[in-house]
């Protein structure tokens, strides 16, 4: 008895749902900055597998599924970079307000 390659897929596509969610949610908040950047890393790697994934593949299930998770992946790359870029925000030091003011005055 054969399984299917596509029925194999589905398996570890929510097995990694799984394993993911539970690992993101024990990090503690000091490490969610860097965990971003690796995870944009790693969410760059999964495009270029979703793309020989639906490029390789023969079944049109297989490659509106490939597709997804390129169009998924490529979110979670951009939202990932947007929320790094607002973490890194908060940690630079902004100027006082009464400097600020007086400049806004031509002072």
């Amino acid at each position: 008895m054969e399984v299917s390659h596509t029925l194999t897929n589905l398996i570890i596509f929510v097995l990694a749902i799984y394993v993911g969610y539970h690992v993101v949610w024990t990090v503690t908040p000091a490490l969610h900055t860097p965990l971003m950047a690796v995870t944009n890393a790693i969410s760059a790697i999964i495009i270029v597998g979703a793309m020989l994934a639906a490029g390789l593949t023969e079944g049109v299930l297989a490659q509106v599924m490939g597709t997804a998770a390129v169009a998924l992946a490529a979110v979670n790359v951009f939202g990932g970079f947007l929320v790094t870029q607002r973490m890194l925000e908060m940690f630079k030091k902004k100027e006082p307000k009464a400097i600020a003011h007086a400049d806004k005055e031509g002072k």
